[in-house]
C-alpha cells in the first residue's frame, strides 16, 4: 500500500539557523499537486497571547511542472523571452481588456 501525500506537509527545526530573521522551522508541503518550501516562526514570548502561536511562508520549488493552462504557459514564455532579449516581442498579444 502506497503512503498518499497530497495536501500534506511537514516542518522541521532549523539546526541551520544563522539569525533571527531565519525561519526556526523549515519543512516542504504538496498541495493541489504543487510542491512548496514551507518556513515557519513562532511567537515570540511577549507577543499577544491572542496571536497565532506559528506564522508561516510558503514558496513554490523551483524545477517543477506548473498545472497552467497551454496557452498562459505560452504566453508567459512568450514574455520572459522578450525580457531577457532585452527587448519587447511584437508577435506577443494578450487578450487582456483594457
Amino acid at each position: 500500500m502506497q503512503y498518499d501525500n497530497s495536501n500534506r506537509g511537514s516542518v522541521w527545526k532549523n539546526e541551520d539557523r544563522k539569525s533571527d530573521s531565519h525561519p526556526q522551522f523549515k519543512g516542504s508541503a504538496e498541495v493541489n499537486g504543487v510542491e512548496y518550501w514551507v518556513s515557519g516562526w513562532l511567537r515570540k514570548p511577549d507577543a499577544n497571547p491572542k496571536a497565532p502561536a506559528m506564522n508561516f511562508s510558503f514558496s513554490v520549488k523551483e524545477n517543477q511542472a506548473h498545472s497552467q493552462a497551454p496557452q498562459q504557459s505560452s504566453q508567459v514564455q512568450q514574455a520572459k523571452a522578450a525580457v531577457m532579449a532585452g527587448g519587447f516581442d511584437a508577435s506577443f498579444d494578450d487578450d487582456i481588456p483594457f
